[in-house]
């Protein structure tokens, strides 16, 4: 079965579960409001991580739901704030909620969100999982939002900083995007009720499959067509942002070079990109980008040999290639 399939096939329940705690939002704009970005669609990775895991240690698939709908509700809630934050006025190809309610609204959606989300992995025991593992998970998820928060103020403070270190942006990127797909991955392995080594592992899995995600975004930002991105290609470079590559870049290149690189992230200008690329391309960054987030795949993949053979742990070795595989 092809991965975007496998996903198709999990977002049902999941949405279902979304749709249940939605419910009971009100008043009407703000369940609007709180609905706008699940109905705008996504891949729903984060989910059928949780699923998926639950499933390849030999747990009831049907107690991880709930869980699995908590994590994808915390994931749009960070991007509802995000979105604030960045000012980004579009999302999956719709408006975003900031702009069609406005700020304020905005940010009490993304709370509902949030709050829902714990409510709804406290109600796994209903479902027949026991109390210990749903603390277990709870316990998780809450790990992640902190992280998420965190990786989120380092990532402002990366602003107008062109010192950053390589370490530095790894700590960055593991918070503000791994820390949930790990939560995920290591969430649905105590809910299926893994063991103790197939929960590290698989909490390790997630953690090395979220960095290599958001360093292939690194990559797609300079190797892709805009057909394929669905936006200008080096927008990262025209908004100044702190990549890899530009960490990489800063770290190795000669004066006059890490000069001149800084004056065009600075600049904010569209007509300096190719510049910026050529400069990637003298030390060795894109490459070298690439060739971290394959290695992060590979030991993610080595992790799963400890589970048993079946249709999940494959889909599991599936999902982490389709990191390197997806074009947007």
């Amino acid at each position: 079965m092809e991965i975007l399939d496998v996903l198709k096939k999990y977002s049902a329940g999941v949405d279902r579960e979304i749709e249940k705690a939605l419910d009971t939002v009100d008043p009407e704009n703000l369940y609007n409001a709180s609905k706008h970005l699940i109905k705008a669609g996504g891949k729903k990775i984060r989910p059928a991580l949780v699923l998926l895991t639950a499933e390849a240690v030999g747990g009831n698939i049907e107690g991880a739901y709930k869980t699995a709908a908590a994590v994808e509700l915390i994931h749009t809630f960070s991007l509802i704030h995000d979105d604030i934050m960045d000012e980004d006025e579009m999302r999956r190809g719709k408006p975003s909620v900031h702009t069609m309610w406005g700020e304020p609204m905005a940010i009490l959606a993304g709370d509902i969100l949030f709050s829902l989300a714990f409510e709804l992995v406290a109600q796994t025991q209903v479902d027949d999982v026991p109390a210990s593992r749903v603390i277990k998970a709870l316990n998780t998820v809450v790990d992640a939002c902190i992280k998420i928060c965190e990786g989120q103020a380092c990532d402002m403070s990366f602003e107008e900083k062109f010192d950053v270190g390589e370490s530095e942006y790894l700590n960055m990127i593991y918070k503000k995007t791994a820390a949930l797909i790990a939560a995920a991955t290591k969430s649905g392995a105590i809910i299926g009720g893994g063991t103790a080594e197939q929960v590290e592992a698989l909490s390790q899995y997630g953690e090395l499959i979220g960095m290599a995600f958001q360093i292939q975004d690194d990559y797609l930002d300079v190797v892709s067509e805009e057909e394929e991105l669905g936006k200008p290609v080096g927008s990262d470079i025209v908004e100044g942002k702190m990549t890899l590559m530009v960490v990489h870049t800063l770290s190795v290149a000669s004066p006059e070079d890490k000069e001149e690189l800084i004056f065009i992230l600075k600049s904010g200008d569209e007509s300096n990109t190719q510049r910026a690329i050529d400069i990637f391309n003298k030390y060795g960054s894109i490459d070298y980008t690439r060739d971290i987030a394959l290695d992060n795949v590979n030991r993610a993949k080595d992790l799963l040999d400890l589970l048993d053979d079946s249709p999940a742990k494959e889909a599991l070795y599936d999902l982490a290639d389709f990191m390197l595989q997806r074009k947007n």
